[in-house]
């Protein structure tokens, strides 16, 4: 339970109404949902208590966390020459990198 699982907690709003959603990220299927985020927090840390005993019992395997040392902040993606070149030319009129100006994008 205290390992530094990544949570993911946003909020929704549908045809429900408002609300919270939250996961762990490496816990497939761990999962609940809130009126705050306090609440989706409190319900996720119950619901990741009954994931890991039912694993456990099972004597499934627990996953282990995604800590920041697995991350280099590199990676390599392909896209249409068409795309390539407006990036490209979309960059150059910021006055930035394309590097700089696809992570830009990404961020948003």
């Amino acid at each position: 339970m205290n390992l530094p699982y990544n949570y993911l907690i946003q909020p929704i709003t549908d045809e429900s109404g408002s609300y919270y959603y939250g996961q762990v990220l490496e816990l497939d299927g761990c999962q609940s949902t809130g009126e705050t985020f306090e609440d989706v927090y409190n319900s996720l840390r119950e619901a990741m208590k009954g994931w890991l005993e039912v694993k456990l019992e099972h004597g499934d395997p627990i996953p282990e966390t995604m800590g920041d040392e697995r991350y280099s902040g590199k990676f390599v993606l392909r896209v249409p020459k068409s795309l390539h070149k407006r990036l490209s030319i979309e960059a150059q009129q910021e006055g930035v990198s394309l590097n700089q100006y696809a992570l830009y994008k990404l961020s948003r």
